[in-house]
């Protein structure tokens, strides 16, 4: 009986009718597929511009904005991975027992700079490639 069944089921499931059906949906979903990549893409062609505009900007609060983020998390980074141990090392070769300086939220800095340096290489990439 249920050999009588999946041959039946099998043999629907292997009609071209049937298989159509799945075709139209997945053309469907393709088609939406690349209309989603299509804004996204214009989406990211608005900031570009924008980012173009702010940076001709007179104001240093609207131009100077990312060289600012740029010079705090360099600056950070230097006194997290080299000022602060030589600062205690020159303390404590001085004759000062001080406590240690205090650190930094190290994954908060990395996360804001991996960002930064995404859109370095993405802006790289640009002009590379001549595109803006």
């Amino acid at each position: 009986m249920i050999q009588k069944i999946l041959s039946v089921f099998g043999g629907l499931v292997a009609s071209p009718e049937f298989l159509s059906l799945f075709k139209g949906k997945e053309r469907k979903l393709q088609e939406f597929q690349l209309a989603l990549i299509k804004e996204l893409e214009k989406a990211n062609f608005q900031q570009i511009e924008l980012n173009k505009v702010e940076a001709k900007h007179k104001s240093i609060f609207v131009s100077g904005w990312r060289p600012f983020i740029g010079w705090v998390c360099g600056s950070a980074l230097l006194y997290h991975f080299i000022l602060r141990d030589l600062v205690m090392w020159f303390l404590t070769a001085v004759g000062l027992n001080l406590e240690p300086l205090p650190s930094l939220e190290l994954g908060q800095l990395i996360s804001i700079i991996f960002g930064m340096l995404g859109m370095s290489g993405y802006r790289t990439y640009e002009k590379v490639k001549k595109l803006v």
